[in-house]
């Protein structure tokens, strides 16, 4: 594991082009867009979906988004995109196409949603739903950490399910879900197959992604700061990481 202290700006995206084909796997929340209080509370640049189309044109195709949010959440903001992406942590995968990669995850089971839902009530989390797992909020009330992590460890022990901690956020997800089980699903199929894969990311969640790139002859790239890490490079800021993608 790595210091973010000891933690050099990357090669130039160009600069590794020359040496093989990359390709890149790119969080969203963190990454491309800042963290806001809310999941629906986020500022997202009016173009940033054809950007990011015109980056994987760039690219020869290999560019995949891979993040906590939900496929159709990601689209609500950004458009639709002919390009690989994963939502879910990982756990969702479609094709350019729109066909799905391996097979479609389980929702969250009723009797846990339930739960959770009775739990929320007066809380001050916020519960934001998705097709394949669920998220309790807090940027606005973190002294409610401790309370929100036992709740979702019991539930994910009587479930079946595994917890996922984030800025701010406590998820509950499907086992599998992870974005390193994205990245290693990509570089099994063209365009993708034989590539150097990088992933750029901020968040502890984004770790699985930075360590399966490392595995397949990549690396990560932490976006701010925190430590320990598995990413070998860092940006400093998100403005940081549009020039470096040439965004």
């Amino acid at each position: 594991m790595h210091g973010q202290i000891s933690l050099e700006a990357p090669p130039a995206l160009e600069a590794l082009r020359g040496e093989s084909d990359v390709a890149l796997f790119l969080d969203f929340d963190g990454t491309l867009v800042e963290i806001a209080e809310g999941p629906e509370k986020i500022s997202v640049p009016a173009d940033l979906g054809k950007r990011l189309v015109d980056l994987g044109d760039r690219m020869d195709g290999r560019v995949a988004l891979v993040s906590g949010r939900a496929i159709p959440n990601l689209e609500n903001h950004l458009g639709q995109l002919p390009m690989a992406r994963a939502g879910s942590h990982g756990i969702a995968r479609l094709l350019p196409d729109g066909s799905t990669l391996g097979t479609e995850p389980e929702a969250l089971p009723a009797a846990a949603i339930a739960l959770l839902d009775d739990f929320i009530r007066d809380s001050g989390f916020m519960l934001e739903t998705k097709p394949h797992g669920a998220a309790l909020h807090y940027r606005a009330a973190p002294e409610l950490e401790e309370t929100g992590l036992e709740f979702a460890e019991k539930l994910a022990a009587e479930h079946d399910l595994h917890v996922k901690r984030g800025k701010s956020v406590i998820e509950l997800v499907r086992p599998g879900a992870d974005k390193g089980g994205a990245v290693r699903a990509f570089m099994e199929v063209p365009p993708f197959a034989g590539a150097r894969p990088v992933f750029v990311g901020d968040d502890i969640t984004d770790e699985d992604g930075f360590k399966a790139a490392e595995e397949l002859g990549g690396f990560g790239i932490l976006v701010g700061d925190r430590s320990p890490t598995s990413a070998k490079y860092r940006l400093p800021e998100i403005a940081d990481v549009y020039d470096w993608l040439g965004l």
